[in-house]
């Protein structure tokens, strides 16, 4: 399967606004309005940049990430904000989005050694996911979410 990640825009982001997950999830992943501000606020600090966006199957979207990153840095690259869309759930694109933002971070940070997100411990669909794509737990915890982080070869 194929997906393409894009910008979020002025062009596509009162879309982007209408994704939800499952009502069991709400309180796993922040709504894509409290993600979106996180790019104009900057709540982890000026050196960080944040990079919205929204997930394709052809022209139609599916899904939202962002990327937060310190280019000073070798492991400060995180994923956050990652949601399928409740109607486009179990069908792989989890796996294919989350391929295609690592491929992303490491072509475009050469300096990049590892990838970091975090993840709730009840999220066993998650957990699950990041844990067959390669992602190991740091033992740290950022609020109330595990950190879990990905070496980059």
């Amino acid at each position: 399967m194929k997906v393409r990640l894009k910008c979020v825009t002025r062009e596509n982001w009162e879309e982007a606004l209408a994704l939800k997950v499952k009502e069991r999830q709400r309180n796993f992943v922040p709504p894509v309005a409290v993600s979106l501000a996180k790019v104009y606020i900057k709540p982890d600090g000026d050196n960080i940049v944040y990079l919205p966006f929204a997930i394709y199957d052809g022209k139609m979207m599916i899904g939202f990430i962002m990327h937060a990153y310190d280019e000073n840095t070798a492991n400060m690259y995180w994923i956050n904000g990652f949601m399928i869309d409740e109607s486009h759930q179990g069908k792989g694109y989890g796996r294919a989005a989350l391929s295609e933002m690592v491929h992303w971070i490491a072509k475009r940070f050469t300096g990049c050694k590892e990838i970091r997100l975090t993840v709730f411990k009840e999220n066993e669909n998650a957990r699950e996911l990041y844990k067959r794509f390669g992602f190991l737990p740091t033992g740290d915890v950022y609020g109330q979410e595990d950190v879990w982080f990905l070496p980059l070869k």
